[in-house]
């Protein structure tokens, strides 16, 4: 039996950070490129934990933002994948678009030495595509959030978020505790490396 000390505990988000939108303003997903597809109703969304990794020296983490549909009977189907700098910068923009009723871009910033490494992706136009923008476009009742891949590529549109009070409010509240239990699976992360490298010297 693994010894509990030397394992990260169950952070299931999923369970904690699901909204309904049902009652909200409709929104879609844009589930292809080009529009080949129809968009898929959105009736919930979610944000999941995919991964946490210690590698040269620091602790990271890959969660997922999520939508549910009752076309496909309520399956969960990423539609952004990001790291652990991702999820305030995001709600802040969100709230700021939505208040001002003007375009927000969110520019994608890497720290010198990490060109190789993926800070945001988007699922929708392929199995995950690196973006260098997010723009977030506030309508009368839905925010539109577009990803760029590269300063000469065309925005795609990828989903919509309602721009309603309620949801607003929700999701700042998941938001929040969401980033709460990421930053502490960090600290635990960075905890259990520590741990493991005093053991086998």
């Amino acid at each position: 039996m693994a010894d509990p000390s030397n394992t990260l505990s169950d952070r299931n988000l999923e369970a904690s950070t699901t909204l309904s939108l049902k009652r909200e303003p409709a929104c879609f997903a844009f589930l292809c490129s080009r529009a080949v597809s129809a968009p898929l109703p959105v009736d919930a969304i979610n944000l999941d934990l995919a991964s946490v990794d210690y590698f040269s020296g620091r602790a990271s983490l890959w969660a997922t933002l999520e939508v549910r549909s009752g076309a496909t009977n309520e399956q969960p189907t990423a539609v952004l994948g990001f790291d652990e700098t991702f999820l305030r910068p995001f709600t802040r923009a969100l709230i700021e678009a939505a208040a001002s009723r003007n375009p927000y871009r969110m520019t994608i910033m890497l720290e010198p030495g990490e060109t190789a490494r993926q800070r945001v992706v988007e699922y929708v136009t392929g199995p995950g595509t690196a973006l260098r923008e997010v723009i977030l476009t506030p309508h009368d009742t839905v925010i539109v959030i577009s990803g760029r891949a590269d300063d000469n590529a065309d925005e795609e549109t990828l989903f919509q978020l309602p721009r309603s009070d309620s949801f607003l409010r929700a999701f700042v509240k998941m938001t929040c505790q969401a980033d709460q239990a990421l930053r502490e699976t960090l600290v635990e992360s960075e905890r259990l490396a520590r741990q493991r490298a005093i053991q086998a010297s």
